[in-house]
């Protein structure tokens, strides 16, 4: 029964929704913001710091790991929106899937990397949809059929 009395001493208006999620600056000892990116079977571990806009991946330049201007784009775009470019050091190791789900992956842990550094970044990333991680994977295949859907060639005779 004393805990009803407490509640009823403290009495008052309380509110019904809770209060929205802070978010605060995630960095490690050595002034880093780290995160983990995902794309299809690729997975990327990103780092940034405030530094010139150097991007490493896997120990190369990010222009010569991703030599299609495409890959190299999309990279680069949570930088470009959130008019960061210049600022931040980048390096990142990527491994599994193609060249296609690792340019994914790094952009999406450059993302998630940005938001830990400067929390006010994370609306506009969101809005844009950089932040939510891409579920799309392929298709398993079947047994009975020459792919995930394709059947086998019909044979009449």
């Amino acid at each position: 029964m004393a805990d009803l009395n407490s509640l009823e001493e403290l009495g008052g208006v309380v509110d019904a929704a809770p209060a929205a999620p802070v978010h605060v600056q995630k960095l490690d000892a050595q002034g880093r913001a780290y995160a983990t990116g995902k794309r299809k079977d690729a997975i990327a571990r990103v780092w940034i710091k405030p530094g010139s806009g150097k991007i490493t991946v896997n120990g190369k330049d990010y222009t010569e790991y991703f030599a299609r201007p495409v890959l190299q784009m999309i990279l680069r775009q949570p930088i470009v929106l959130t008019e960061r470019d210049g600022q931040f050091d980048i390096v990142a190791t990527v491994v599994g899937g193609g060249l296609s789900g690792q340019a994914g992956a790094v952009r999406h842990g450059i993302s998630k990397a940005l938001t830990y550094y400067e929390p006010d970044l994370r609306a506009i990333l969101k809005k844009n949809g950089f932040i939510t991680r891409d579920s799309r994977v392929v298709e398993r295949k079947k047994f009975g059929r020459a792919k995930a859907r394709r059947s086998f060639q019909f044979s009449k005779r």
